[in-house]
């Protein structure tokens, strides 16, 4: 069978992605400081809450499980280890909270009823078998999900939206993180039948690098909250699944599952065998009665090392070869009334750097995700002046100011850091104190 090469894709991976910027560290200046507050923070008072949510059978936390203050925009997500946090103003608290996860059963509870430690939200499989709902099983399922594509200007927002949302990159090597980069962005997001692109506006932000742990590189992302927002694959469908592009995938159905008490297909797509460059392979999950794409998880297909290295590595020493060895995204969509968006996507880039005349390895991980954490109608449908933007190029700059101040968020919903992120934060906190004791420079 003739090998086919496939091009389209490049463009996304080559340019829009991750990239990792491996520069020596003699070259780096000490780290300046980095915050803009172009808006005035006004002083609200919150409410805060915070617990986890886990199964109630097997007591195991729920990953990315959402919380939503019903009647309202507001929200959050549980971190990789279950645990949230919500922040929500005093006004509200008699309003209920909407618990959802895939596959789970909706828990709504009132806020009257969050103590002011730890909630502990359990949550119970929801059980649906395909006899007991009147909906046809299609049988092609990349019609299904041409079908769904289609159907954007139907199922998702079709007004100018301004989100305020959460983003965090981190970059570790091995388990000890190196890097850490937080910040809130206000996202001006077009309609989603709209060829416009999303503007991004930083509101406020902060990082810190501990480059004693680089292997005398300093590892650099480019591109910042873009790297979360263009999984948004209703979006931007033409970065995964161009039209010229679907036919060099298979799709098949695998077992149904429920979101929200709705029906949903699940479908395990893949490239074919004759596809030479790397495309992609994972999980869409779709309402089987509208043709919404609710979730999607996927990873790149990394068939040639050193190809999928030229896709992701910028710059690089000469004496050191890498290469991913895992590349991996996650897309998340919420509804309110009837119509869906874009709430919740990360991404995972594994490397190995192999140096020149060293016995081992280096092992390093990048992360990054964002999460929608509220939302309105931008009626005026107002973008930024371009001065005022982001750049898809961007690379956050080194800031300690922030990780000394508890408040630094204030009311903005955060996703709740990890156990190894709040000790990084601790150690940074640590180092800040120490350094201003002694009147030396910061963030080093």
């Amino acid at each position: 069978m003739a090998h086919t090469r496939f091009k389209v894709q490049k463009k996304y991976l080559g340019t829009l992605f991750l990239f990792l910027m491996l520069l020596g560290v003699g070259g780096i200046p000490q780290a300046s400081a980095f915050f803009q507050d172009d808006l005035q923070e006004d002083d609200i008072a919150f409410t805060e809450y915070k617990g986890e949510v886990i199964d109630a059978n097997t007591k195991k936390p729920l990953v990315f499980a959402t919380l939503t203050v019903e009647g309202t925009n507001i929200s959050t997500i549980s971190n990789t280890e279950g645990t949230f946090l919500l922040k929500v103003p005093p006004t509200m608290k008699e309003a209920n909270v909407l618990v959802s996860f895939l596959g789970y059963k909706d828990v709504s509870l009132p806020l009257s009823d969050f103590k002011d430690g730890k909630n502990r939200i359990a949550m119970e499989i929801s059980i649906t078998e395909l006899s007991e709902v009147n909906i046809a099983i299609p049988k092609d399922a990349g019609a299904l999900v041409r079908e769904t594509l289609k159907k954007k200007g139907e199922n998702y927002f079709e007004d100018p939206t301004l989100m305020t949302a959460f983003y965090r990159e981190t970059i570790k090597k091995r388990r000890k993180n190196v890097s850490l980069s937080e910040a809130v962005v206000n996202i001006y997001k077009a309609p989603y039948t709209s060829l416009r692109k999303d503007a991004v506006q930083l509101y406020k932000a902060r990082k810190s690098t501990d480059y004693d742990k680089l292997d005398t590189i300093a590892l650099k992302l480019q591109g910042g909250p873009f790297n979360a927002l263009f999984v948004d694959i209703m979006k931007y469908p033409e970065y995964i699944f161009a039209e010229e592009s679907l036919n060099n995938y298979v799709f098949e159905f695998d077992r149904s599952t429920q979101v929200n008490d709705k029906l949903i297909y699940v479908i395990n797509f893949k490239q074919r065998e004759n596809i030479i460059d790397p495309l992609y392979q994972g999980k869409l999950y779709i309402d089987a009665n509208k043709k919404i794409l609710t979730s999607a998880i996927y990873s790149l297909n990394i068939t040639d090392r050193d190809m999928a290295a030229r896709l992701f590595v910028r710059k690089k020493p000469r004496n050191a070869n890498v290469w991913p060895t895992d590349v991996a995204y996650r897309v998340d969509y919420r509804e309110k009334n009837g119509r869906w968006y874009y709430g919740y996507s990360n991404v995972l880039l594994e490397f190995k750097i192999n140096w020149d005349r060293r016995l081992f390895n280096s092992v390093y991980s990048m992360t990054c995700e964002m999460a929608v954490t509220d939302w309105e109608k931008n009626n005026a449908d107002g973008f930024p002046k371009s001065k005022q933007r982001i750049k898809s190029s961007i690379i956050l700059a080194d800031a300690a100011i922030g990780f000394t101040d508890p408040d630094f968020w204030g009311e903005y919903n955060i996703i709740e850091p990890e156990k190894s992120i709040e000790s990084a934060i601790k150690k940074i906190q640590r180092q800040l104190r120490r350094t201003k004791s002694t009147g030396g420079a910061a963030g080093r």
